[in-house]
């Protein structure tokens, strides 16, 4: 899904907000003491911040590549173990009894009602599972420039989204609903919004992190270099300074079985 996505990803994903951290710190009350799994981690986008609240995260991904970007963003000694794994081979990997499964943008990926059912399975009974998304808030952004990604990315990829070697489709059923008719029925949703400051060469980048627009889906390194020198001037024809602003919105749903 991601393959040569991973130097991108590492540093042009936007992460998440202080407040998110604390929030999920107090929710889950994270005291150093938990078993954490931070299933599609990417680079550790979530793992590496909630490091220092569990006794240990076990970060699973199955792209080596992400695991790896994310081992070099870890300084020192960590409490992360990296593990390539999906959500089809949760068992094999012999993970502890979990306290908490957060999944950052990733739930979209697997069969989700089967995974809840699976982790209903390896989570305490007082656990709780998080998906965080940014596509559910009723009030969510669209980057400024996504007019102009959108039309270059058909230009070069074609009309249909991208993923893998196939195309992707949003399911109808949403994550929330998908919760509440599961084990863990008891759903609480959460909201963030933010703006962070981009450059041209960072808006650029970030689109090479992305299932539908990574390197590989160019099929040439040509094609990447004109994609990028396409989509650079066009954003310096509407951003002269080079700088623009991107408003960002994630949710967090928080799922628990009813006490």
């Amino acid at each position: 899904m991601f393959h040569g996505a991973a130097p991108y990803y590492a540093r042009y994903r936007p992460g998440y907000p202080p407040q998110f951290f604390a929030e999920l710190r107090k929710r889950l009350g994270l005291n150093g003491t938990q078993q954490v799994l931070d299933l599609g981690c990417g680079t550790g986008q979530i793992a590496i911040p909630l490091a220092p609240a569990a006794a240990t995260v076990f970060a699973v991904d199955p792209d080596l590549d992400m695991l790896d970007e994310g081992k070099r963003n870890v300084a020192g000694t960590s409490n992360i173990e990296w593990l390539r794994g999906d959500s089809n081979n949760l068992r094999s990997l012999n993970l502890p009894l979990l306290d908490a499964v957060l999944m950052g943008k990733s739930f979209h990926w697997t069969d989700r009602t089967a995974l809840v059912s699976d982790l209903d399975t390896l989570i305490q009974p007082y656990g709780a599972i998080v998906v965080v998304t940014g596509e559910l808030h009723a009030a969510a952004a669209v980057a400024p420039w996504d007019d102009l990604v959108a039309s270059l990315r058909v230009k070069y990829l074609g009309p249909r989204r991208r993923a893998g070697s196939g195309t992707y489709r949003r399911a109808e059923e949403t994550h929330f609903d998908v919760l509440a008719s599961s084990p863990f029925s008891n759903v609480e949703t959460l909201g963030w919004q933010w703006n962070v400051e981009r450059d041209v060469d960072a808006i650029v980048g970030l689109q090479f992190s992305y299932s539908y627009s990574n390197p590989a889906q160019f099929g040439s390194e040509e094609r990447c270099v004109a994609f990028a020198a396409e989509l650079r001037a066009a954003l310096l024809d509407r951003y002269p300074t080079g700088v623009a602003t991107e408003p960002l919105t994630i949710e967090a749903l928080i799922a628990t079985r009813p006490s």
